[in-house]
């Protein structure tokens, strides 16, 4: 009888994590640059996130359904760590003294800033909900998780998954508004070869 592919992963078969990471890799990467607004920093994400799911195999259920809400909740993880050394990193620069570089920025980058400007914004906004309700709209929403998926990421029922949900998209709406009126606090980061991936994996949702 062939092994599930739970039980594959969990016996370290590299066959297994491949098809893992072909199928999932762009998945996670659009989660995580919605998420943090960063393409470089999303990449990053990615490796850690699969690092994270071979060191531990051992522990995945081989009785379980779709590998999917396993390898989310992990990058979920991932993305709270990762945000915390953000916010770490932005404070420790913040004390340093400003040196009056000023950037010369591409002609290319330039034509992307309202690109840019945009993702930061919902990035603002995403920060201002709650850790909780940020994190079941990141997983239902940007990452495109169904309830009960997104309910086994993060361990919590389905009911708290839909009324977390409820909660954030409502409360998302009055503050990417304000972001998107708001005075811009910096130019948002923007890339030039990734962008258009982003863009293609957003409209496929």
């Amino acid at each position: 009888m062939e092994l599930s592919l739970r039980a594959r992963l969990r016996a370290g078969d590299q066959g297994a994590f491949g098809r893992l990471f072909d199928e999932n890799a762009q998945g996670v990467y659009g989660y995580a640059v919605r998420t943090l607004g960063d393409w470089a920093a999303a990449e990053d994400v990615v490796s850690l996130t699969f690092l994270e799911a071979w060191r531990l195999r051992g522990k995945l259920d081989v009785d379980g359904g779709p590998v999917r809400p396993w390898l989310f909740g992990i990058a979920t993880n991932v993305l709270r760590n990762t945000t915390r050394a953000g916010r770490r990193h932005r404070t420790a620069m913040a004390r340093l003294p400003e040196r009056g570089v000023v950037p010369d920025f591409a002609d290319e980058l330039v034509a992307r800033l309202d690109d840019g400007a945009r993702l930061a914004a919902a990035k603002r906004a995403l920060e201002r909900l709650r850790r909780r309700e940020r994190e079941v709209f990141q997983l239902c929403v940007l990452a495109g998780l169904d309830y009960a998926s997104a309910a086994e990421a993060l361990g919590v029922p389905v009911g708290t998954v839909r009324s977390r949900l409820s909660r954030a998209r409502a409360r998302l709406r009055e503050l990417a508004a304000a972001e998107l009126t708001e005075p811009q606090r910096g130019a948002g980061q923007v890339g030039s070869d990734r962008v258009e991936a982003v863009r293609s994996e957003g409209k496929s949702r």
